[in-house]
């Protein structure tokens, strides 16, 4: 198990800011206090670590086949009207992301990355009905000959800083890393109606390895 790049800056101003605050300790706590806020601090460091953990995948799909872009709970599968992009009827799929979660966003299927857009907003919840269309998010949309898969890194809450990789232009790989979302969201993908979508409502997933869907 790796740390994920943008956990680095996280855990050294972590251990810094840490460092210091045993040291004051140290100075001018009893004992046990300061025992006890060490044994804190190792804690706060356990979490980050997990946090930005980035364990190895393996990605193993053939072309049609669309894989999960997050771990996390499939939390929505339903038609909706997707207005950004396609500006038709799609069907969604949503996978929520606990902050115990690999945080690590990937691409869902190979293609070459046709739209790519930041848009910020709000911090809504990430179950809320509107938090697809009004929360900090991104969107992305992958092409892949005549197939074309858009999916979402949506903010919740606590999640203030989406990090999104992709650009218009860019080779997409299945699996491939595309982005990180800090302290726990969503992601949401939308395909062509009629595609046959392989996951049920509550199913664990993982991100880089679970098949979400097959194309049609």
């Amino acid at each position: 198990m790796f740390l994920h790049r943008e956990g680095y800056p996280t855990l050294l101003i972590s251990i810094g800011s840490l460092t210091l605050l045993c040291f004051g300790m140290h100075s001018i706590a009893p004992e046990w206090l300061f025992k006890l806020f060490v044994l804190l601090s190792l804690g706060v460091l356990v979490i980050v670590l997990q946090f930005f953990r980035n364990p190895p995948r393996i990605t193993v799909a053939n072309v049609n086949q669309v894989i999960a872009p997050a771990d996390g709970k499939v939390v929505v599968i339903e038609e909706v009207e997707e207005p950004e992009y396609f500006k038709d009827k799609r069907i969604q799929v949503s996978i929520f992301m606990s902050p115990f979660n690999v945080h690590v966003n990937r691409y869902p299927i190979q293609g070459e990355v046709d739209y790519a857009k930041y848009h910020p907003g709000k911090f809504l919840v990430a179950w809320h009905p509107k938090s697809s269309t009004e929360n900090e998010r991104t969107t992305i949309v992958v092409k892949q000959g005549h197939h074309a898969v858009l999916f979402r890194q949506i903010a919740g809450a606590m999640a203030r800083r989406i990090v999104m990789y992709s650009k218009v232009g860019d080779k997409a790989v299945a699996g491939g890393e595309m982005g990180f979302i800090k302290f726990g969201s969503r992601v949401d993908l939308f395909f062509p109606l009629g595609t046959e979508i392989l996951v049920n409502k509550e199913q664990v997933v993982r991100g880089g390895e679970t098949v979400i869907a097959t194309l049609v």
